[in-house]
């Protein structure tokens, strides 16, 4: 296979996990809640995912295997997004820190879970690894190159984005709840049922990246390793992007070829006789992220609001 339509395949399949997590912090973050626990939420969606695949009887249409699979990852990022809403909205805490701790629990709780399913089945092979061979193959099709149903989800939730945030008055208000809260509430707004919304949205919209991101290019995952940093990746790309969806679009498109040629420089011959590590091409996207927000960050515009616990008493 063409070594140029490989390096496309797994740039459009990174740019489709980092455009679906990307718009989850850009819907939060809009309603005036920092998601920096989308690490944790894509690890979980992930697991849910895994599992759904796992434990799908074999013989069941493709159709309903990519149905039930997206449906359950959306449902545990929502679940798990919860926990964001009720310590950041309900309790005023700190969002940084709620972000921080997400992404230690997501990691560790998928890691015993998976353990536990698999000790359960077999007690001499206590491993977080999850298999879903036939599964994934669901989401494939095989043609000139790997086409795979996650990139038109990608596309799908980029177009809903932009009609949601800027051609409908659930947007327009949600977006109103990150830039000015008490005047959204003098109006009638309620600030705090849209700011859940946010969470939620982010919430959904992590758990399909999570389990985007552990189907591209492999058949089982061990829940221990993470995503490798990827949702954090997102948030670069969601600054970069400059929470519009039509930026964070072509963001992900740059963010996802630095992170494509880590998996394929090696078949290129003018790379490869560079005699560069591998290593740097696997931290490449995140020197990139760093250089990127480095030059642009002071003309970065986040929601006025973000971050900042709404209280119904100030004005």
């Amino acid at each position: 296979m063409n070594m140029f339509v490989i390096l496309l395949q797994y740039t459009l399949l990174f740019a489709s996990v980092l455009s679906l997590v990307a718009l989850g912090g850009c819907f939060s973050e809009h309603s005036g809640v920092i998601n920096l626990g989308l690490e944790g939420i894509m690890v979980m969606g992930a697991l849910g995912g895994a599992l759904t695949f796992k434990y799908l009887p074999e013989g069941t249409p493709a159709f309903f295997i990519v149905l039930l699979v997206v449906l359950v990852s959306i449902a545990v990022g929502c679940i798990y997004s919860t926990l964001l809403g009720v310590a950041a909205i309900r309790f005023k805490a700190d969002q940084t820190l709620i972000g921080t701790a997400m992404n230690m629990l997501g990691t560790a709780a998928a890691t015993v879970i998976a353990k536990s399913i698999n000790l359960a089945e077999d007690p001499t092979k206590p491993s977080s690894e999850i298999q879903y061979i036939s599964g994934r193959k669901a989401f494939l099709f095989i043609g000139g190159y790997e086409f795979n149903w996650f990139m038109v989800i990608a596309v799908l939730a980029l177009i809903a984005a932009y009609i949601v945030l800027y051609r409908t008055k659930f947007g327009l208000r949600l977006m109103a709840c990150g830039e000015h809260p008490q005047a959204a509430d003098s109006v009638g707004i309620n600030v705090y049922k849209m700011r859940w919304a946010g969470v939620l949205i982010s919430g959904g919209l992590g758990g399909i990246g999570g389990i985007c991101y552990i189907t591209a290019g492999v058949s089982s995952w061990k829940f221990e390793v993470g995503v490798a940093g990827f949702g954090f990746l997102a948030l670069a790309v969601m600054i970069f992007g400059q929470w519009k969806p039509a930026r964070i679009a072509w963001a992900a498109l740059i963010f996802g070829l630095f992170r494509a040629l880590s998996n394929v420089y090696a078949g290129f011959d003018v790379l490869k006789n560079l005699n560069i590590p591998g290593g740097v091409y696997n931290m490449l996207p995140y020197i990139i992220s760093l250089i990127i927000l480095a030059f642009t960050s002071r003309q970065s515009r986040a929601p006025k609001a973000e971050g900042i616990p709404y209280d119904k008493g100030m004005r």
